[in-house]
Order: structure tokens, then C-alpha cells, then sequence
């Protein structure tokens, strides 16, 4: 059985109440994959699980997206992006695994458009199991470059990457978390949902022997910082959801490709590996690893 549920309302009919699935119930009937029970639970159970990238457009996000479908035949995945019409790779993808992937709207510079897609999860799946928030920037051509002195720092530098980099992802925190608080590690192997946000080491202040790159650093530490605020919180309440921060390397990509010059011999990565090694610590993460900062060997880098 892949998906049990009881959500009802009442409803009246010829003079006497009747219990009725509540439309988001119904809704959910029309997905792949769910099928109904008896079972008491208020929250749909689904095999596999339910996964949520956010950034899934290119680059690392667009392989977390891939490697979930191809490796859990049963998880179905939410991947979201700025401009879903232009994203002709996940478009690719949903070509190839269309029963299992939904693609949704979320800038995470629009507060709304979160909201929005909270609410469509909601309706259509009712939980979720994992949260990967793998948006980031680094350069921007003509608007954002990484500063080399202190005397190159602008404020609308600063404040890009701080909106995209922190307050894009713990927003998006914000508005699936009760979805992730329904859905825990049902459906899954793990005993908790995961809310899995990509930093990077230089975010670490601890490990900082270098300098430069300020707007860059300090909204990967701001990052670090609100992360671990929400895992302290969730701790308190006992919620089933443990948050964690990957560092996945330096990864061939758009973002790093103008700055792999110095990349030491080994140590560029292709987004196949590093998403693999990501996603072992996120399918082993537990209870006691909820706050913790993880390079993409599974070794705690310092904050």
C-alpha cells in the first residue's frame, strides 16, 4: 500500500451529517502512487516518501532532483525554480518520470510564491519527508562579483546574497514546516523528515584562514547561523525533523566555473559525486545529527 489517509469534514445530506474525505483528500486521490486505507492516521503515509528541492532548475539541485527519482522508484519529488517554463531540463525530466515529479514556482526572493507553493504541496501531497534548499549565489556578471579587498564590498552586494543565500532558504524553512513536521520519516527509511541546506566552508568562521569573498562568506554564515536557530527550536518541541548544512564541495557548475583556476588537482568535483555523497548523509542522518555542519566526506566542519 502506498498512501493511507483519513482527512474528513461533515457534510450535510437530506437532513443528516455524513462524514466526507475533505477536497485536499480528494485532490490527493488523483496523484500516483496514493491509495486509501482504514487506517486512523490524519496524515497521508506515502512509500517512498516526498522530497522538496528548491533551487532545481541547473546544477546541483537539478542532480538532487534526478538522483532521487532514479534511485527511489516509489518517492515522488517537488522541484522548484524561479522560471518553471525555462527549465528545460527538469522539463526533461518530468518527460521521463511523470507520475513522480512536480514542478512548482518559488523565487525565493518573493515571499508569496513560497506561500504558494506551501499551499500546493499541502493540497497535493499533505507532508513532506525532505527539504533541500539548494539555491545559492556567488557572481552575478555586471551585478555581483566576489570581493577581493575590503575596499570592493557594496551594500547591494551584501544585501543580494543575504536575501538569496539566508533569508530565501530559512523562508522557505518557515512555510514548509508544518508539512514536514506532518510527514517525519513515514514512507522513508529514516525515523525523521530532513531539512538539508547547502552552505559551503568558507561560511565557517573557525576555518577561515583566507579572507576576501565578504558578501559571499557571510551570507553562508548567516545561513549557518539561522539553521542552527531552527534546530535548537525544533529540538525544544520534539518535532520529527532534524535540520542539517552540507558543504558538497567545489563542484563543477555555473557557480564555480569562474573560479576553478585554483581548484587543487582532485578536488573539483562533478555534480554526479557530490550529490551522491550528499544524499548518503542526508539518507543516515538522525536525531542526534539535527545541527550539525557536514563537508560532503560525512566530516563536521567547524563553525
Amino acid at each position: 500500500m502506498r498512501c493511507s489517509f483519513v482527512m474528513n469534514t461533515l457534510v450535510k445530506t437530506g437532513g443528516a451529517w455524513l462524514v466526507s474525505p475533505s477536497l485536499a483528500a480528494v485532490r490527493r486521490m488523483s496523484v500516483p502512487g496514493f491509495a486509501t486505507s482504514s487506517s486512523s492516521s490524519s496524515v497521508p503515509n506515502w512509500e517512498g516518501g516526498v522530497s522538496m528541492v528548491q533551487g532545481a532548475s541547473r546544477g546541483i539541485g537539478l542532480e538532487f532532483v534526478r538522483q532521487l527519482l532514479e534511485n527511489n522508484k516509489k518517492g515522488h519529488v517537488v522541484a522548484t525554480c524561479r522560471n518553471p517554463k525555462e527549465a528545460t531540463s527538469l522539463i526533461n525530466l518530468k518527460n521521463s518520470f511523470s507520475e513522480r515529479l512536480f514542478i512548482q514556482k518559488l523565487d525565493v526572493t518573493d515571499e508569496t510564491t513560497i506561500e504558494e507553493s506551501a499551499e500546493s504541496v499541502r493540497e497535493r501531497y499533505g507532508s513532506l519527508n525532505l527539504l533541500i534548499n539548494a539555491t545559492g549565489i556567488l557572481s552575478i556578471p555586471g551585478v555581483l562579483q566576489p570581493e577581493t579587498t575590503l575596499n570592493k564590498v557594496e551594500k547591494s552586494s551584501l544585501m543580494l546574497a543575504y536575501e538569496v543565500n539566508a533569508v530565501g532558504p530559512i523562508l522557505v524553512m518557515k512555510h514548509m514546516w508544518p508539512l514536514l513536521k506532518a510527514g517525519g520519516g513515514n514512507g522513508t527509511e529514516r525515523a525523521v523528515a530532513v531539512v538539508a541546506n547547502l552552505s559551503a566552508r568558507v561560511g565557517s568562521i573557525g576555518d577561515n584562514k583566507l579572507g576576501g569573498w565578504h558578501s559571499y562568506r557571510a551570507s553562508k554564515t548567516a545561513l549557518n547561523q539561522l539553521t542552527k536557530n531552527v534546530s535548537v527550536e525544533l529540538g525544544r518541541r520534539k518535532d520529527p525533523v532534524v535540520c542539517i548544512l552540507l558543504h558538497p564541495g567545489t563542484v563543477d557548475t555555473d557557480l564555480s566555473r569562474p573560479f576553478q583556476r585554483n581548484v587543487p588537482e582532485g578536488k573539483l568535483f562533478t555534480k554526479e559525486y557530490s550529490v551522491q555523497k550528499l544524499l548518503h548523509i542526508i539518507n543516515n542522518a538522525k536525531k542526534q545529527d539535527n545541527g550539525k555542519f557536514f563537508a560532503w566526506d560525512g566530516q563536521e566542519i567547524p563553525w
